[in-house]
């Protein structure tokens, strides 16, 4: 199967992935940076929105430059307010050649309140560094989540439980769409 997946963050090309290979064999996964249309540290909708444009925006890509994919898939993470409490959390959005998407999320962890006016003003990576100290192989592979669970889970995981989420509608055709 081939897939291109809007980003070269190979943290979240795993995470798809190791999603993708659950349910198909051969999975080729090409990463295209592409922009999300979206604020640095997408907040509420706009998590589903900068996912969403990315796939539209690595599909015209493909279309521009002659790349063909059986899926295109984007994972974007942000902000939100949920039942009064802030989160993290990562959405991945999956898209066919025709006119098939779905959506997943993963697990989201809290933000204390303290820190989300930082977070929204800046992002997450800029809040972690300044908590933490800076960490070029946390931004690349393991994520803010990996700190703050200490090693028990990391981006990738997030990613792929993201993607195993979207997935539900695809694996499940007319049934759970």
């Amino acid at each position: 199967m081939k897939v291109v997946m809007a980003t070269k963050n190979q943290g979240k090309i795993e995470g798809a992935k190791r999603a993708l290979e659950r349910y198909f064999d051969e999975v080729d996964i090409q990463g295209i940076p592409v922009s999300s249309e979206v604020s640095e540290e997408p907040v509420n909708e706009e998590i589903y929105i900068g996912a969403k444009n990315r796939v539209r925006n690595v599909k015209t890509y493909c279309k521009e430059h002659g790349i063909k994919a059986d899926l295109y898939v984007s994972s974007e993470s942000g902000i939100y307010n949920s039942l009064g409490k802030w989160l993290i959390t990562n959405m991945a959005v999956i898209e066919d050649n025709g006119d098939f998407e779905s959506y997943g999320t993963s697990p989201s962890f809290p933000v204390p309140e303290r820190l989300v006016k930082d977070i929204i003003e800046t992002d997450l990576s800029q809040v972690m560094n300044r908590i933490f100290g800076e960490d070029d192989e946390r931004h690349n592979k393991g994520g803010a989540i990996q700190l703050l669970t200490h090693d028990a889970i990391s981006r990738i995981d997030l990613t792929e439980m993201a993607f195993v989420m979207a997935l539900t509608q695809y694996m499940n055709g007319e049934k759970w769409k």
